[in-house]
């Protein structure tokens, strides 16, 4: 951690408090506090800068998601989670948009469906979701995919307020709610799951954060309290003031159920947080997936995986619980990514406006240096309300750049004299190779640049062409396929990978590759982003490289692979302890009804 002179330590800490206390006044963020020396803002020039094209229409998307224009309740705010899934595994990732009503409607029992687009491999999708048996609407939030039982088909879990739902991948292009019979249903205001197998048994188990003990039936009053005011004007009520509603750890029994075992694994959340974004990632290279999780106006938790079915909040002693200057965060949504090539996985957290977005860079040994103004992505960020996020290399260039959706929470923002508004641009932060990031948000074409009120943010290749794209959902509008048009002459490969004695997604497998004189590692997660998904195949540019080297892979089950002399331009699958296979040989053959 870096070390600051005694005199600015204290104003720093003057500073938090002082923010603290107007948060818990209800006031919003309170002020900003100001940036450290060497905080900047660095602007992108010199180098082509890919174009991220809006084809949602051109897609044939039609979905928006339900709204309450004046938000008047906590709930209305905080839905808009997007998940790209290959349902069908035909190696073109779908797309599944959640839905929620406003309270209005919620009380007249009314539960809109979400969407699930399938891909037609042309550059369009298709609305299938009645006809995929998406049929159990809740008070969705967001949600994660997983392979609860190892047959090759993902299925889907959704978090919702007042009970979450898990969906069955029946193979045949159907899903069945199991909800009941698995044991995963909740009950509480669920938000973020991430599934892991984090006791190494070959099942992957499901991490639930929820948010606020909230009733429909006993709301709080719309600007009746201090933490219902937000610099000086009338909001909803939340979550300061409200209680925390505690967080889940489901474990797989490998039978198609599930036990809850938060409390016994040190996961329950004891202390009422708000739980937002939750990720099972592997952060010191164990080969046991660790947990971090946002928490919204309170810090954040790391929990180390110890190896003996247990967990220990490590937040505040690694560097992650809270910013650089002590204080606590609005924190919603997670990115991970070794951005800075040192094989180890960091964290990028979003926050509220005032507040900057937070990079923490992993040190190894449980040790993060928080370097968000070093690098250059804090300033930038600051007029915003910050949400759904990604690592991802646009460019193809090697390096994973930050891709960020804003949106503000209050509509009635649009009333005062200044601020960001309540639509707001999303944010594009291009990676120069030295541990910093210069701002391209105004120069990767208009759709960046378009206002809207982003929740959910992922990435994948959606129309496999070695590109990544970009999928936001809107929860005042309809959503965006921003499609990348890529920089000409980059090379790139995608791996997608089948466990075998490790859990048939690969969850938490790490790769690393050599291409062109560069090491890059990545690592296959379920969940993220805020209450998201990304495409689970694992993308990598590759510059001027025109061969990898070597690639090596470190599946969960404890197996080492090693590929050499591999081409590029190529998708690969791998199957666990069979190397790479075609496609067929991976993937479970769909199901037919006679």
């Amino acid at each position: 951690m870096m070390q600051r002179q005694p005199g600015l330590i204290l104003l720093y800490a003057l500073l938090a408090l002082s923010t603290a206390h107007l948060r818990a006044q209800g006031m919003g963020s309170g002020p900003a506090l100001p940036p450290p020396p060497g905080g900047k803002n660095i602007k992108c020039s010199g180098r082509p800068i890919p174009q991220l094209e809006d084809v949602t229409q051109k897609a044939g998307i039609t979905f928006k998601h339900d709204t309450d224009e004046s938000k008047k309740f906590i709930m209305e705010s905080m839905s808009g989670g997007v998940l790209l899934i290959d349902y069908d595994r035909d190696g073109w990732p779908d797309i599944y948009f959640t839905n929620a009503p406003s309270v209005k409607d919620a009380l007249k029992g009314l539960r809109p469906l979400g969407a699930l687009y399938h891909n037609n491999h042309d550059g369009t999708f298709t609305d299938v979701t009645v006809k995929a048996g998406l049929n159990t609407p809740c008070l969705a939030m967001g949600g994660a995919v997983g392979d609860i039982n190892n047959d090759g088909w993902p299925d889907l879990y959704i978090t919702c307020l007042g009970g979450n739902v898990l969906y069955k991948n029946n193979g045949d292009g159907t899903f069945t709610d199991i909800t009941a019979q698995a044991g995963v249903k909740d009950g509480r205001w669920s938000m973020g799951a991430s599934f892991g197998d984090y006791d190494g048994d070959g099942f992957a188990d499901l991490i639930v954060s929820n948010y606020v003990d909230f009733h429909l039936n006993d709301l709080p009053e719309f600007g009746s309290a201090s933490y219902c005011k937000y610099r000086g004007i009338d909001v909803q009520c939340g979550p300061r003031g409200l209680r925390g509603a505690g967080d889940a750890l489901f474990h797989n029994n490998g039978n198609g159920t599930f036990t809850e075992v938060a409390k016994s694994a040190g996961v329950d959340d004891p202390d009422g947080y708000y739980g937002l974004g939750v990720v099972f990632i592997d952060l010191n290279n164990t080969g046991r997936p660790d947990i971090y999780m946002a928490n919204d106006s309170t810090p954040k938790y790391l929990y180390k995986n110890l190896g003996n079915g247990k967990f220990e909040d490590i937040g505040l002693q690694s560097g992650t619980a809270v910013s650089e200057d002590g204080s606590e965060q609005a924190s919603m949504g997670l990115a991970i990514g070794d951005y800075n090539h040192s094989g180890l996985p960091s964290l990028f957290v979003t926050n509220f406006t005032d507040e900057n977005d937070l990079l923490y860079r992993n040190d190894g040994d449980w040790n993060f240096k928080e370097s968000s103004f070093k690098a250059g992505v804090a300033l930038p960020s600051l007029p915003w309300v910050k949400w759904g996020d990604a690592f991802v290399d646009l460019d193809n260039d090697g390096w994973l750049d930050l891709i960020i959706g804003t949106g503000h929470v209050y509509p009635q923002v649009d009333s005062l004299p200044s601020g960001g508004g309540y639509r707001q641009p999303k944010l594009l932060h291009m990676n120069v190779g030295d541990g910093e990031f210069c701002d391209a948000s105004d120069q990767a074409g208009p759709a960046l640049m378009q206002k809207g009120v982003t929740r959910g943010l992922v990435v994948g290749d959606l129309f496999n062409d070695g590109n990544m794209d970009v999928v936001i959902e809107d929860l005042d509008g309809a959503p965006m396929v921003l499609r990348n048009h890529g920089v000409p002459g980059r090379h790139w490969v995608s791996f997608e990978l089948d466990g075998t004695r490790s859990n048939r997604l690969a969850l938490n497998a790490r790769l690393i590759l050599t291409a062109g004189g560069m090491t890059q590692s990545s690592q296959i997660f379920s969940g993220g982003s805020y209450l998201s998904q990304n495409d689970l195949r694992v993308h990598f540019g590759l510059g001027a490289a025109t061969k990898i080297d070597k690639l090596t892979v470190l599946w969960p089950s404890g197996q080492k692979e090693e590929f050499t002399n591999l081409a590029v331009d190529k998708f690969y699958n791998l199957l666990e302890g069979k190397g790479i296979v075609d496609p067929a040989k991976a993937r479970p053959t769909p199901v037919k009804h006679p």
